[in-house]
C-alpha cells in the first residue's frame, strides 16, 4: 500500500537529537526540544504558510512532498544511543509504513553509521527508503550544511522508492551499513570505501538502480537488536593475551577482531592464538574485519590463515560498524543456532559485504 497521491508523497521526519537541531548552552552545543521545528517553519524550503504542515515547494508538474515530523523526547546526542533507541526508529517505521512513501530519520553523526547499520539489520524486507541524515553544523548558523542534506534526503526519500537503509551526506546517498564517519569537522563527514554511493545529488537526482537491493516480496518484519553481550578488540603490536582473555570471558557471545592489512594477526604468539582458540570453543563468536578502510580480509598470509584455523570467521569487507551491529542481531535471533550465526556472518544480508550469496534472515 503507497501513500503517494498523484502530486504528493508523504515522509515521517523522525528527530532523534544530533547537531541538526542543537543549541549554544553554558556546556556546549545540546538539543534543544521544539527548537528545530520553529526553525524548518522559518524557512521557504521546508514550509509554505498555506500549508499547515511543513512541505517542500513543487518540484515538477506540482509534485510536492508533505512531511509529518516526530521529535523524540529526550532529543539525544548520538553519543547517548542505545539499542533501545534503535529499537524505538525500527517499530516508528514498523507502525507507519503504510502511511509514508518514505522516512527520514534526523540523527548526530558521531554513531550514525552504527545506527544506520543496526535499521539495515532490523527491518528484514523493507519496500521503502529510510534515509539518515544530519549534520556537521546546526541548521541556524549561517554557513551550515544541514540545510542541504536535509533537502537532500526528503527528496530521496519522497522521490526515490529505494527499498534500502541509506545515509544521506554531502549530495550522496550511501549504503548505510557500508558507511564509516571519516572526518571530525568536514561537511563530507562520510565515506564509503567498499561501496559506491547509491544516489548522487546535482543538476538531477542520478539513482544508480543496478547497485541498489532488489525491491523484496515478502512483507516488512522487525527483528530488534537485544544483545547487548558482543564486543569490539582491536588488535595492535605487543598485545598481551591477558587482554584478550580478559575481553573474550562470560557472558561475551560475540566479538569483532580487527585486525592487521588483509586479516592478518601475530602467529608467533602461540599464547594469544590459544585465547582466540578457547573463546571460539566456548560458543564466542568471533569476526575477523579488517583495521584499513578499504578492501577486506582475504587469508593469503600465513598470518591470516592463523586466526581461520583458531575458529575466527571472516568479516570480508564489512566495515566495524556493520560487523558489530550484524552479530548482535543475529545473536538476538532466538531461531538461530552459533552455527548458523557463523554461517550468516560471511554471508550478505543487507549488501553489508561483497559476497555472491544472499541468504535471507
Amino acid at each position: 500500500m503507497s501513500a503517494r497521491g498523484d502530486n504528493e508523497a508523504r515522509v515521517l521526519l523522525i528527530y532523534t537529537g544530533g547537531t541538526i537541531g542543537m543549541e549554544h548552552t553554558q556546556r556546549g552545543l545540546a538539543p534543544a526540544p521544539g527548537v528545530l521545528r520553529t526553525q524548518l517553519r522559518q524557512l521557504a524550503t521546508f514550509y509554505d504558510p498555506n500549508e499547515d504542515d511543513l512541505v517542500l515547494p513543487a518540484l515538477g508538474q506540482g509534485h510536492r512532498i508533505r512531511m509529518e515530523m516526530f521529535e523524540y523526547t529526550p532529543l539525544l546526542d548520538s553519543s547517548n544511543m542505545s539499542l533501545q533507541d534503535w529499537a524505538r526508529i525500527a517499530r516508528d517505521i514498523e507502525a507507519h509504513a503504510d502511511r509514508f512513501d518514505g522516512f527520514v530519520v534526523l540523527h548526530g553523526t558521531d554513531t550514525m553509521s552504527y545506527t544506520a547499520s543496526a535499521l539495515s539489520f532490523m527491518l528484514e524486507n523493507l519496500h521503502k527508503p529510510v534515509v539518515l541524515t544530519g549534520s556537521q553544523m546546526p541548521l541556524h548558523a549561517i554557513r551550515n550544511d544541514a540545510t542541504n542534506n536535509l533537502l537532500g534526503a526528503l527528496t530521496i526519500a519522497g522521490n526515490c522508492n529505494i527499498p534500502e537503509v541509506g545515509l544521506f551526506f554531502r549530495s550522496r546517498l550511501y549504503r548505510g551499513n557500508r558507511t564509516q564517519k571519516i572526518d571530525t569537522q568536514g561537511f563530507e563527514a562520510f565515506g564509503s570505501h567498499n561501496y559506491a554511493p547509491l544516489a548522487e545529488m546535482g543538476y538531477r537526482t542520478e539513482v544508480y538502480w543496478s547497485r541498489v537491493l532488489p525491491m523484496p516480496e515478502k512483507p516488512l518484519r522487525v527483528h530488534p537488536i537485544t544483545e547487548r553481550n558482543v564486543g569490539l578488540l582491536r588488535l595492535f603490536p605487543g598485545i598481551t593475551s591477558a587482554l584478550v582473555k580478559n575481553i573474550l570471558q562470560a557472558p561475551l557471545r560475540g566479538c569483532v577482531l580487527e585486525s592487521f592489512g588483509s586479516g592478518n594477526a601475530p602467529d608467533n604468539r602461540p599464547d594469544l592464538m590459544a585465547a582466540l582458540a578457547e573463546a571460539t570453543e566456548r560458543g564466542v563468536v568471533i569476526v575477523n574485519c579488517t583495521q584499513c578502510q578499504r578492501g577486506g580480509v582475504r587469508p593469503q598470509y600465513a598470518t591470516g590463515k592463523m586466526l581461520d584455523e583458531c575458529g575466527v570467521v571472516s568479516g570480508a569487507d564489512m566495515t566495524p560498524e556493520a560487523a558489530l551491529t550484524k552479530l548482535a542481531y543475529l545473536l538476538s535471533r532466538e531461531d538461530m543456532t552459533s552455527d548458523q550465526v557463523k554461517a550468516a556472518m560471511s554471508m550478505s544480508l543487507r549488501g553489508e559485504l561483497t559476497d555472491t550469496s544472499v541468504l535471507g534472515v
